[in-house]
């Protein structure tokens, strides 16, 4: 994001980003994407990976917020259950749901043959937005190859905006998307550890934004929908250790950073959060697990970061969209065309 627009973002938040101010700052998580756009389709596949090795094998801790549960995604109930995740996470459209599942089920039996027959069966985790208003979302163009495509492509490096399941999504009015933002945060004891969001955003009314407190107007091209119809997928990673009940307490504050943003959760809007820790790689194979917790006394910082990554997350992935015309010519503005008509 340029200085020019954002330059109250140091009184705005006040944690300091990583790095690359991404998800991928968490040491082991990378992501992957899978754009498609042909005939009528403006769609695709995201893929986050908590490491790089056998999720079946040694899971994660996870905690879940359904925040409003207009959703059809694969897993949930299980995550809820269990607090753990043992595939990576897809991203993808409403009816691309399927499609990825087939493709994370089919991933997990070719790593570990015994599935379902010795041990039991993988928890495959897809979440989901409806891209229907961009993308011709009844040519159900989404297929396992493309989930494959974008689980290859996983890497630290990852482009933001219109870009897999972002393609073909609408926030606030504006092009897309997939955007992505970290913070670091500092223990008294001077331990620091990295949190990062990756969000899907396709949720908010036109003209509802506000950036940094700031309404944005947005120059909606017809068919403005009075109701916020749309979702929003929101995906934490930290290398804090936290058990399930503490990431779902991360988990839950993507609320705070949605209410920032200008979004109230309409009724038919699917707003979902979840969180994990790769400080603590778990086993299938362990009968009695021992693993570092922090003190919940300690949480705030985190849970504070938890806002201000999700925020920016949807302010990053809104900058770096492109203007795309859907499959029945609707163009979308997007944000940077607005707040820089002239080209900055």
């Amino acid at each position: 994001m340029t200085d020019r627009i954002f330059d109250r973002a140091g009184t705005w938040w006040d944690l300091p980003a990583g790095p690359a101010n991404t998800i991928a700052d968490v040491p082991g998580v990378t992501v992957g994407h899978r754009t498609h756009r042909e005939k009528t389709a403006r769609t695709g596949v995201t893929a986050i990976f908590p490491h790089d090795g056998d999720l079946f094998r040694n899971p994660v801790p996870a905690g879940l917020a359904v925040l409003n549960g207009f959703g059809k995604s694969a897993g949930l109930m299980q995550l809820a259950e269990l607090g753990r995740i043992e595939t990576p996470i897809l991203l993808t459209n409403t009816f691309g749901v399927a499609a990825c599942t087939a493709a994370l089920i089919r991933r997990a039996i070719a790593q570990n043959p015994e599935i379902g027959r010795s041990r039991p069966t993988v928890n495959p985790l897809v979440l989901e937005c409806n891209d229907g208003r961009v993308s011709d979302i009844q040519a159900l163009a989404v297929t396992e190859a493309m989930a494959n495509d974008a689980m290859a492509a996983a890497e630290m490096k990852f482009a933001q905006g219109t870009v897999g399941a972002g393609t073909g999504m609408r926030t606030f009015g504006f092009a897309g998307a997939i955007g992505s933002a970290s913070r670091r945060v500092a223990l008294p004891s001077g331990r620091t550890h990295t949190l990062g969001a990756l969000v899907l955003s396709n949720f908010g009314r036109p003209g509802d934004l506000r950036l940094l407190g700031d309404r944005i107007e947005t120059p909606e091209p017809g068919r403005a929908d009075p109701q916020d119809r749309g979702s929003v997928i929101i995906v934490y990673g930290t290398d804090a250790p936290l058990d399930s009940r503490q990431l779902a307490r991360i988990a839950r504050r993507a609320g705070a950073a949605l209410g920032r943003l200008g979004s109230y959760w309409g009724d038919q809007s699917g707003d979902v959060a979840l969180a994990f820790s790769t400080a603590n790689r778990l086993s299938i194979d362990s009968e009695i697990e021992t693993v570092e917790r922090l003190a919940e006394a300690q949480l705030d910082p985190l849970l504070l970061a938890a806002v201000e990554a999700a925020e920016e997350a949807v302010l990053n992935g809104l900058w770096n969209a492109e203007p795309l015309t859907g499959y029945d010519g609707l163009r979308l503005p997007v944000l940077r065309d607005q707040l820089l008509p002239n080209g900055g």
